[in-house]
């Protein structure tokens, strides 16, 4: 059974930090393209990050780039987003996921429909 389960989000202040953590089981992490969504009330969700299976080759938005880095420890079976230098439009429910077989990482980051697997999403919020 295909499932992941998000952790790690919290509140924080302006230029703190967090690490989200995504714990999958039924697959591994390694053999498929994996990544992160955010979405707030009202809004279409974001493509965050994304890491490719193999190379493990990274993504991310225009947004989060320099701020966010994704990685991934394929003993653990788990993905890691650390986020750094966090701002207060950073707040969003964020979501890992796998990218569906016939989709890429690039399709992802462009708000494409790509996910096929997704947990239930952790809240970050950043403010005083």
């Amino acid at each position: 059974q295909v499932q992941v389960v998000e952790s790690g989000g919290g509140l924080v202040q302006p230029g703190g930090s967090l690490r989200l953590s995504c714990a999958a089981s039924g697959f591994r992490l390694d053999y498929y393209n994996i990544g992160w969504i955010r979405q707030t009330p009202g809004k279409e969700p974001e493509g965050v990050s994304c890491i490719t299976k193999s190379q493990g080759n990274t993504y991310y938005a225009d947004s989060v780039k320099g701020r966010f880095t994704i990685s991934r420890d394929n003993a653990k079976n788990t993905m890691y987003l650390q986020m750094n230098s966090l701002k207060p439009e950073d707040t969003a429910v964020y979501y890992c996921g796998r990218v569906k077989a016939t989709y890429y990482c690039s399709d992802l980051i462009l708000g494409s429909d790509a996910m096929d697997y997704w947990g239930k999403g952790t809240l970050v919020t950043v403010s005083t």
